[in-house]
């Protein structure tokens, strides 16, 4: 299991639409092999900060979903609202506890 961190900063007054489409692309993701889990994070103290932290069975299946056009779609939008390029870097996943798993 593969989990990629993406850090971008956005365009003042961006931030709801930027928001939303992210929204659309991890309901896109949702239908990829492969897909595990997302999260999208704001910082408390930069509004304009926002991390995306999305875990996949490989880095394969993640590759394979940037190529699927609801992906695509909204990749122009994410760039029109973001001050610069992003930063990613991946991690293996050593260890994943949820509340979900409790028996």
């Amino acid at each position: 299991m593969m989990t990629v961190v993406t850090t971008s900063t956005l365009r003042p007054g961006g931030e709801a639409e930027w928001d939303a489409a992210m929204q659309a692309r991890f309901d896109s993701a949702r239908e990829r092999p492969g897909w595990i889990s997302g999260q999208l994070l704001t910082s408390e103290d930069e509004s304009s900060t926002r991390v995306i932290v999305g875990t996949w069975r490989s880095r394969e299946d993640w590759e394979a979903w940037h190529s699927d056009p609801a992906y695509l779609d909204q990749r122009a939008t994410l760039q029109r609202l973001e001050a610069g390029p992003g930063r990613s870097e991946w991690f293996r996943v050593v260890a994943d506890a949820r509340a979900d798993d409790r028996a």
